[in-house]
């Protein structure tokens, strides 16, 4: 794949949507501890289930309007009128199972930051806080008990798979391709 500034990326990464190389460049890989973040992208990863992530990507910026800017406590309040507009909303994904997901997701990630102290704190704590390298697969060991616990705990949408990328996105799981400029780089966004 050539890309404009000759810089070599995963294979992933769409060399045509600039949003894309910026997601890649910027945020994918980097690890998170924030929970307001880690809501955000736990939240877009269950909405991608099915679909591709350039497609979630480039309704980012509608999907945080139409979800009060992911606010967990607003997202955990909505009741049935807030899931109607969010179904005839046409920037972002519609399926009704999803958005209805997406709320009783939010109460119980709310739940687990209760239990834990924060959300990063019960996703970190499977990895005793360390960054695991691996490459190729889309999904792990690690994975997929994460996805059992969460789907002990009520959530949906949280496959191994969808969680596989959860972990890739937030920085658990250091995934850049071999030949990718960002292959051995690793930073900390909070």
């Amino acid at each position: 794949m050539q890309w404009t500034d000759e810089k070599n990326r995963c294979r992933w990464a769409n060399p045509k949507n600039e949003r894309y190389i910026r997601y890649h460049d910027e945020e994918w890989g980097v690890p998170l501890h924030d929970d307001h973040k880690l809501f955000e992208m736990l939240i877009l990863e269950c909405f991608q289930a099915g679909l591709s992530w350039e497609c979630i990507l480039n309704k980012w910026d509608a999907f945080r309007e139409a979800f009060d800017d992911f606010d967990l406590d607003a997202v955990c309040a909505y009741g049935e009128d807030k899931l109607e507009s969010l179904q005839n909303n046409p920037s972002i994904i519609r399926n009704r199972l999803k958005i209805q997901a997406a709320v009783s997701n939010a109460q119980i990630f709310r739940e687990i930051q209760q239990e834990y102290g924060g959300f990063a704190e019960y996703l970190w704590h499977w990895t005793d806080g360390k960054v695991i390298y691996e490459r190729g697969l889309s999904h792990s060991e690690l994975s997929d008990l994460i996805s059992k616990d969460l789907k002990k705990r009520g959530m949906k949408f949280v496959g191994t798979t969808v969680i596989y990328a959860y972990l890739q996105a937030v920085g658990v799981i250091y995934s850049h391709d071999e030949g990718c400029f960002l292959e051995h780089k690793v930073g900390i966004r909070r």
